[in-house]
């Protein structure tokens, strides 16, 4: 990357938030020096849009998000979804069908109404998700299947290593499958649907392209986009398959590594780092 980059393209949970899943004031502070200076910013995350409220509480202000691995693109400052690429219903019925094939115990959950919505049946794993507000108990599988969805989520008590090159190998093909976590959980996206591509998308709105782009992640979900921007900086604590296609290496989140590379990178200087 020869020239500054012009848009700044991080991932959120294990790469600018801390392992307590907040924004730190420096983080914050570098983020907002660095918009001040004409660099777009942009989220790409896991996440669905229902989980970025508490992070745009802590950020100075509110910038675009690719949601859900690429499969939502999301405007905070009118509320509005400027693209979504769900999974259709009757594919997803065939992927749960070959997974259920393949992996005994296997379980679903999915990610409606373009992110907002979260549906499960009772035999997902209790935890603080499914009892959130945007979450739903749904009273069988024909239910849970019945609408698009930008995100299929199957979990196992398989190893995870084992179970996402399992579902890779069975929806070969008919969908992409992704994971961020170290738990047995795969993310399921439409074929074609990555973050790489909903950045893609958005970048070509803002008449950019990938040699202005610079990108920061953590896990394999992110190896798309790390391998299309024009330079890929991995935190120190990232998945070994993310460190390997990596241009560079910067601190871990715990130390907020983001801010301490855009810190010298557009020599902000180090504010406050609480």
């Amino acid at each position: 990357m020869g020239q500054p980059p012009r848009l700044i393209a991080t991932d959120l949970d294990g790469t600018l938030l801390r392992p307590d899943k907040s924004v730190s004031a420096r983080t914050a502070a570098a983020l907002e020096r660095v918009s001040a200076q004409g660099v777009r910013v942009v989220l790409v995350t896991g996440r669905p849009v229902r989980w970025l409220d508490l992070v745009y509480q802590q950020l100075h202000a509110p910038v675009p998000a690719v949601c859900a691995n690429g499969a939502v693109v999301y405007d905070p400052v009118t509320d509005e979804v400027l693209r979504a690429d769900p999974l259709a219903p009757d594919l997803m019925a065939e992927v749960v069908r070959r997974l259920r094939a393949e992996v005994p115990g296997v379980v679903f959950a999915v990610e409606v109404q373009d992110g907002r919505l979260m549906r499960h049946g009772e035999d997902w794993p209790t935890h603080w998700n499914s009892d959130h507000p945007t979450a739903r108990l749904v009273a069988t599988p024909e239910e849970l299947l019945s609408a698009p969805a930008v995100k299929l989520l199957a979990r196992s008590t398989q190893d995870p290593e084992v179970f996402v090159k399992t579902v890779a190998g069975a929806i070969a093909g008919l969908a992409e499958a992704t994971h961020s976590s170290y738990s047995g959980l795969v993310e399921i996206s439409a074929a074609g649907v990555t973050k790489a591509a909903g950045l893609a998308w958005l970048c070509s709105r803002f008449g950019l392209t990938a040699a202005d782009v610079i990108a920061f992640g953590d896990m394999p979900n992110d190896v798309p986009m790390l391998t299309w921007a024009g330079r890929a900086v991995a935190v120190a604590n990232a998945h070994p398959t993310v460190r390997e296609i990596a241009d560079a290496v910067t601190a871990s989140n715990s130390e907020d590594g983001v801010a301490a590379y855009l810190e010298e990178l557009f020599a902000l200087g180090s504010p406050d780092r609480t």
